[in-house]
């Protein structure tokens, strides 16, 4: 799930920017992580632990108050209710990563993917968008080819993959939903060749590109296998002690590097 949390960190000072090249700083002194690390670590500790998802979220929101949460989300985490919200905006999405990552089949990925997505998300595009995305990553982690995994997703979302990203570029905006950034981000995955080429494609879109980048980086990291050592090394001084800890007990249980 690293490569979820750098997406996340690189993309973090691009957010709302109306960028719309891949050409620009991989990490200034302003990258950092978001409410996108803070979930994807928090999604890792429930699988590692057999934790409640939604008393999860709330304490490691209520953790780390200042990552950028949405005001959706944040009146949840505020309030003594576990109910969701029945929410379709792509944060079910951004810190579904973990699953993708820690089960043997198409099928329990995709139900514990709608776990995790459902205590906040329990909107029908919300669980999609987090569906979709861990299985992608599921699929990639399987040794799948792009095409498998366009046809995949297609086939089980609905979702539209044949759009080019020279086609989406100049017309799109910032979306939250999962249905105006989920898509995009598998396309920007499926027209990379490197996972830093994934990356900087799912930046270049001009939107919301920390929690692009997140749901992109993760499906790099699982087809590409290795991510850049620098970017590692980025990553790292970036994150504090106790979502550092996770993250190497996560890629310890299930062999990630």
């Amino acid at each position: 799930m690293i490569g979820a949390i750098a997406g996340d960190i690189i993309g973090s000072v691009y957010e709302s920017s109306g960028l719309k090249t891949t050409e620009f700083a991989i990490f200034t002194a302003h990258s950092t992580f978001t409410d996108d690390t803070v979930l994807t670590v928090a999604v890792a500790d429930c699988i590692l632990y057999g934790k409640d998802y939604a008393t999860t979220f709330k304490q490691y929101a209520r953790k780390y108050p200042y990552a950028g949460f949405g005001g959706m989300f944040l009146k949840w985490v505020k309030s003594d209710s576990l109910a969701p919200y029945n929410s379709f905006g792509n944060g079910s999405a951004m810190r579904v990563s973990p699953v993708g990552f820690a089960f043997d089949t198409l099928e329990e990925v995709l139900a514990e993917a709608k776990r995790s997505a459902e205590v906040t998300h329990n909107h029908s595009e919300g669980i999609k968008g987090a569906q979709a995305v861990a299985a992608a990553i599921f699929l990639a982690r399987k040794k799948e080819g792009r095409s498998k995994i366009k046809d995949v997703i297609e086939k089980n979302f609905g979702y539209n993959l044949r759009q080019t990203l020279e086609e989406i570029r100049p017309h799109y905006y910032f979306n939250e939903t999962c249905e105006g950034s989920v898509p995009q981000a598998i396309i920007a995955f499926l027209e990379s060749d490197s996972y830093e080429d994934a990356v900087r494609k799912a930046i270049s879109l001009g939107g919301d590109s920390d929690t692009i980048a997140c749901m992109t980086g993760g499906i790099a990291q699982a087809y590409y296998e290795r991510i850049p050592a620098y970017i590692i090394k980025e990553v790292k001084n970036r994150l504090d002690s106790e979502l550092l800890k996770v993250i190497e007990q996560f890629n310890m249980k299930y062999c990630l590097s």
